[in-house]
């Protein structure tokens, strides 16, 4: 893999925060508001609501409805716009299904990147995100910053970001994603953890994983430009064992503001969504104590 050069630089110009407005939903907004900060991006708040006007409802009713509708709308419209103190979100209320209305506003605005927050399924956040969080995982061609299940119960006053672990198994995903991961921490000047495993070795195979162990280290070295040295202090990390775990660990240890992973585009059960092993990208959104950011290609 090739030393990314300075134009591959990532410029985020339109974020879209979708929310449900629970307090786990609200939980992003730090981070959706200093990346726009950062990035001098447009900001833009969507809450999907489902239409109040049965037509099988009597006709004489819809006229109330509507009323009662709007007058909840400019409730929801205040949350939003009071969750965003110095930046003056273009708040989004719409009427329709979730990823019909989600896709069209991704196309309409040209979103770049996503932020939002989830507490996941009762009883099994450690394996789910929440069905809206799921299916915009799953589904979102652009960028995803989550807040996941496992994140602090408070969430933080500052989306400040002063260490990132970028995880990396090479693959063709590897260069948006890395792309990402030198960017922001230029905006945020943080510490960057460019971080690959290699599963456990069989037996015999000792030497070979020396072998890529070094390998992996120098293509690791070949992502960061000469000049990302001078602002991001890279740090070099192979580690051995299950994928997912050691992410998690390395995040831990660096106490990590930022996970950013590569993934591929969605296929099969939930959570299949990822290129590497086992759903990797989905255990570490799930089970992050930190945001993740998800990047296709």
């Amino acid at each position: 893999m090739k030393t990314l050069e300075s134009t591959a630089r990532v410029r985020v110009k339109n974020i879209l925060f979708p929310t449900d407005l629970s307090p786990a939903g609200l939980a992003a907004c730090p981070y959706a508001a200093e990346i726009a900060k950062r990035f001098g991006a447009k900001l833009y708040t969507l809450h999907v609501t489902t239409p109040v006007v049965n037509p099988l409802a009597e006709p004489a009713t819809w006229a109330i409805l509507e009323k009662s509708a709007e007058a909840e709308a400019e409730k929801e419209r205040k949350i939003l716009l009071d969750s965003f103190p110095g930046i003056e979100p273009e708040v989004l209320i719409e009427e329709g299904g979730l990823w019909t209305i989600l896709e069209s506003t991704l196309e309409k605005y040209k979103i770049d990147l996503i932020v939002l927050g989830t507490r996941g399924r009762s009883g099994l956040k450690k394996f789910f995100l929440g069905s809206v969080a799921e299916e915009i995982f799953r589904k979102a061609p652009c960028a995803v910053l989550t807040v996941g299940p496992s994140s602090p119960e408070e969430p933080p006053h500052s989306g400040e970001i002063s260490e990132i672990v970028y995880a990396t198994d090479f693959g063709p995903q590897s260069d948006a994603a890395a792309s990402y991961a030198i960017s922001l921490a230029e905006e945020f000047q943080a510490h960057l953890t460019l971080l690959h495993v290699i599963e456990e070795a069989k037996p015999g195979e000792l030497v070979i994983v020396e072998q890529l162990e070094a390998s992996s280290a120098q293509l690791l070295r070949n992502l960061v430009p000469p000049e990302a040295e001078l602002w991001c202090d890279p740090r070099i990390t192979v580690e051995r064992g299950p994928v997912a775990e050691r992410i998690l660990d390395v995040a831990a240890r660096r106490n990590a503001d930022l996970i950013v992973l590569g993934v591929r585009r969605p296929g099969g059960f939930p959570g299949a969504a990822t290129h590497l092993p086992i759903a990797t990208a989905h255990k570490v959104v799930s089970q992050a104590k930190c945001p993740v950011l998800t990047v296709r290609r």
